[in-house]
């Protein structure tokens, strides 16, 4: 995710922050694993390296698609540590077509118990193929507006600034509610994205509009029109 349902994204690095591969694991440590034995923290590369591997098999099919969730963010330069897995939005009426094509690859294909993606495997790291986002149907539409970018050198779709905004802000609940994780997100794609959008489509939701204010009070983004001005977003 990101920018699944409910997901929390990867944390972006703050600066000064110790060379991850060296911070030690305290599960690890609790089971008697040594730090040589430990996986490293950051999957950063290892993650990108699926992520080009996926998005190469998708683009030779007819099938669209956007990247979406943290190597999203990634794209478009906020600096995150990948940990998790990779995300792709795809059409559910999509889905046995990219299933297929990952299996002739050699991808291992996973049946989640969830409906609103399947999961798929690619050495050590994980790739979410999703139908949903934060409950909301992935659209021809939606993958229409993917602006192509470069992920480690390899040109792909990414789900459009606007729509990365809305997908996280829809996700926030009182149960996962992270600003800390979603500021820099909004601070690196502020000048790219419809703000009066993500409104429209955000601001019922009582975590996203805390948010959207929180982002107005910081002089991240504008206030709402004049007759809106000074009440919470």
């Amino acid at each position: 995710m990101n920018l699944a349902e409910g997901r929390a994204a990867d944390a972006p690095v703050p600066p000064g922050d110790p060379d991850p591969a060296r911070i030690p694991d305290p599960a690890a440590h609790a089971a008697g694993v040594t730090p040589e034995q430990a996986l490293p923290l950051d999957h950063t590369q290892a993650i990108l390296e699926v992520t080009k591997e996926i998005a190469g098999v998708l683009k030779a099919s007819d099938c669209p698609f956007a990247l979406v969730g943290s190597v999203a963010a990634y794209a478009y330069g906020i600096p995150v540590r990948l940990q998790h897995d990779t995300d792709f939005a795809v059409r559910r009426e999509d889905a046995d077509t990219v299933t297929g094509l990952l299996r002739d690859h050699g991808i291992e294909i996973v049946d989640p118990p969830e409906d609103w993606l399947v999961k798929a495997r690619r050495g050590g790291e994980h790739i979410d193929l999703i139908f949903s986002l934060a409950g909301r149907p992935v659209t021809s539409e939606l993958l229409e507006r993917a602006w192509t970018l470069p992920v480690d050198s390899v040109h792909m779709p990414v789900i459009d600034p606007t729509d990365l905004m809305v997908g996280r802000l829809a996700a926030l609940s009182e149960h996962h509610c992270d600003y800390g994780k979603l500021l820099p997100v909004a601070r690196g794609v502020r000048e790219r994205v419809d703000w009066d959008r993500v409104r429209e489509e955000t601001g019922d939701r009582p975590m996203a509009a805390a948010f959207l204010y929180l982002l107005e009070l910081l002089d991240v983004i504008p206030p709402r029109g004049d007759a809106e001005k000074g009440e919470p977003g």
